[in-house]
């Protein structure tokens, strides 16, 4: 204490414990807008200077604020959106990066059609037993189906046109695969392309658009590389992913469905990377129901509902995307799936940023169903209508199945829950890890839930409301090593009954109180610094420690105990802020005898001392630190080069085909 009193020229006015008295009953009740008159009279008189305010810019966060080498502003700190997305690649972007898809375009195996009208009958091309064809610039039109290929055949499908077709447009079943490329396949009675079974073909380069359900499903194993395709104003998803389908769908740009854009169900799996989604009208991807996908580097932007959506029973990694300008919120999820969300762009969202629930909350019954109090003019209740659109189709695929004659029963190849699970790291807290949620209209992380909650090195900044709400807790939040800054009101609020651990944080410049605290947990190693109400305010009926806290409040009280508040403050660092600031740093009210006040150490500045040098935040500097946040074990703490992406496997002869037969029959 000494040594920094040496460098600072300034007086400590207290060595220990002082609860300085100042506050009336009622400034506590409106203290944020007293602090805010206040500082405008104040600024007349006696203006707060930089050298009176602590600098915090060396952040371990700080990186992701500061102008880039070109002057242009990174995502985080930008008032304004991602201008433009990717677009999808050519086809001969595709075939130079892929030598099987460039082998396929260039064969010449098998049944050649070109130029051949299919229409008005039961099917046109139907492969099996090892058949090959190559279709060019065909249009097959209001047959049951275009095209079906089974049993180990292989197809090559390039500029034609599948249309109005009354069940699916093109089949692929038992390991089939094959190049299907710059095809227009639309306005289909069913899925435009339907992919199961083992089924590992190429699509890339299509527009897939106007169908009366989903442009592309992969169930029953399917597999698939699905790239750089349009696929637009599906009625419902654009890609639909379930019963064990995995494929790969990158690059594609999946827009304007009146459903979700990506949907995942019933233990589908998939990674979906690098597409751009959106425009949809009932949010961007949805995950429920056992769906486990890894999804990463995807735009999903100006939808008309919530971004991502990952529902009950619900999982995955979502990684690395760009979740901005939905209508709802950022990312709605429930924390009883577990899910995973690291290294997200969560921004410029009309709601929240992310929202936590918990399947057990009996108040939230809309939103478990991805509907929110409140927006019925946003959605209605389509999302509900997608729910039953999409246990709808799972059904009708099942139909379809036997009503086209296949007798083979996919269903009994389904691996079981515990077998899928078995090769993903296993988790037992849901984890939201190296996050940007930044200009959202609401509050940045919202939390409701009842069950326990890791939030870990996000950046969570300029957001219209407070920077993260707590209102419901009963299992721990810990809350670690985050920078809350310059949001609309206060920086963390956490309500009554909630178990929350905030340690570690940097706590800047919101326009509240840095922390409103009415729960239960503590308030350690925390800088809170420029905050326009109180810097840490603990209040109602808390259990609470606040120990080893640097705060400056920029007008009001830099710690301030109100009601019967059980617990310890002890050890924290209080500085002055605006000169013209005569509230207590350090306030109890009386008769507050469940709590403690020790140690704590306040600096006032030394008016007649005008050359002190500013003060700073060294031995640590500003939180948060760039390093892990302390006391993970390497299970709790992911490894982002532990998810080894999926290649595509050639499937095995399914029974009931014969070795080295080929047909192809013209119907």
């Amino acid at each position: 204490m000494e040594d920094w009193q040496r460098r600072t020229g300034v007086d400590a006015l207290c060595q220990g414990t002082v609860i300085e008295e100042g506050w009336s009953d009622g400034e506590h009740s409106e203290g944020e807008e007293e602090n805010r008159d206040g500082e405008k009279t104040n600024d007349t008189k006696n203006p707060f200077t930089l050298d009176y305010k602590i600098s915090y810019d060396n952040h371990g966060l700080s990186h992701l604020l500061k102008p880039r080498a070109d002057g242009s502003l990174p995502l985080a700190s930008s008032p304004d959106p991602l201008p433009v997305t990717p677009e999808p690649l050519t086809l001969q972007q595709e075939l130079d990066r892929d030598p099987e898809a460039q082998m396929l375009a260039s064969s010449t195996l098998g049944c050649i059609l070109r130029r051949c009208l299919f229409r008005e009958g039961k099917g046109g091309v139907h492969l099996s037993n090892y058949g090959q064809a190559r279709l060019e610039g065909n249009v097959f039109r209001g047959l049951n189906y275009a095209v079906r290929c089974i049993q180990n055949s292989t197809i090559v499908m390039l500029r034609n046109e599948v249309c109005e077709c009354r069940a699916s447009g093109v089949f692929l079943r038992l390991s089939a695969q094959g190049l299907i490329a710059e095809n227009d396949i639309h306005s289909n009675g069913e899925a435009g392309l339907d992919i199961r079974k083992g089924a590992n073909p190429i699509i890339v380069c299509n527009r897939i658009h106007s169908g009366l359900r989903s442009g592309v499903v992969v169930l029953g194993k399917g597999k698939g590389s699905i790239r750089s395709n349009w696929i637009y104003n599906n009625k419902e998803a654009g890609v639909y992913i379930l019963f064990s389908g995995n494929p790969v769908v990158s690059g594609n740009h999946i827009f304007q469905g009146q459903a979700a854009g990506i949907a995942i169900n019933e233990n589908g799996r998939g990674i979906i990377k690098d597409n751009v989604i959106k425009e949809n009208q009932w949010g961007g991807v949805d995950i429920r129901r056992g769906g486990d996908p890894i999804l990463r580097n995807n735009y999903i932007c100006y939808g008309f509902s919530d971004g991502v959506v990952v529902g009950e029973r619900g999982r995955g990694l979502i990684e690395g995307n760009h979740v901005y300008c939905n209508k709802g919120c950022g990312v709605w999820v429930m924390s009883s799936s577990l899910p995973q969300l690291l290294g997200n762009y969560i921004t410029h969202n009309c709601m929240y940023g992310l929202a936590v629930f918990c399947r057990k909350d009996p108040d939230n019954i809309e939103a478990r169903e991805g509907n929110w109090p409140g927006q019925e003019g946003i959605s209605g209740d389509g999302v509900s209508g997608e729910r039953r659109g999409v246990e709808g189709e799972g059904r009708e695929v099942q139909e379809n199945l036997n009503e086209e004659g296949e007798l083979f029963a996919w269903e009994s190849d389904l691996e079981s829950e515990d077998e899928r699970h078995s090769t993903r790291r296993s988790t037992s807290v849901a984890l939201v890890e190296g996050n940007c949620m930044s200009y959202n209209g609401a509050v940045g992380l919202y939390v409701k839930s009842s069950e326990a909650l890791n939030v870990f090195a996000n950046l969570v900044n300029s957001n219209r409301g407070t920077g993260i709400a707590v209102l419901q807790s009963s299992q721990l939040t810990r809350l670690v090593t985050n920078c809350i800054l310059e949001n609309g009101r206060a920086g963390v609020t956490v309500e009554k009954d909630c178990r929350v651990e905030l340690r570690g944080n940097g706590i800047y410049e919101n326009n509240g109180h840095g922390i409103s605290f009415s729960g239960n947990g503590q308030i350690a190693e925390n800088d809170v610094v420029g905050n326009r109400g109180y810097g840490i305010q603990v209040s109602g009926c808390a259990d609470i420690k606040v120990l080893r806290n640097r705060v400056q409040p920029a007008q009001g009280c830099g710690i301030a105990v109100m009601g019967p508040v059980k617990g310890v403050v002890h050890d924290n660092l209080l500085f002055q802020g605006h000169p013209g600031n005569k509230k207590a740093l350090l306030h109890m009210d009386p008769g507050t005898d469940g709590c403690v006040l020790r140690n704590n150490n306040i600096l006032r500045h030394n008016n007649s001392c005008t050359s002190a040098p500013p003060w700073v935040l060294e031995n640590p500097p500003p939180r948060p630190l760039a390093s892990s946040p302390s006391g993970l074990s390497s299970t709790q703490y992911p490894s982002r080069l532990g998810i080894s992406m999926a290649t595509r496997i050639s499937a095995t002869v399914e029974s009931g085909c014969h070795s080295g037969s080929m047909f192809c029959s013209i119907l």
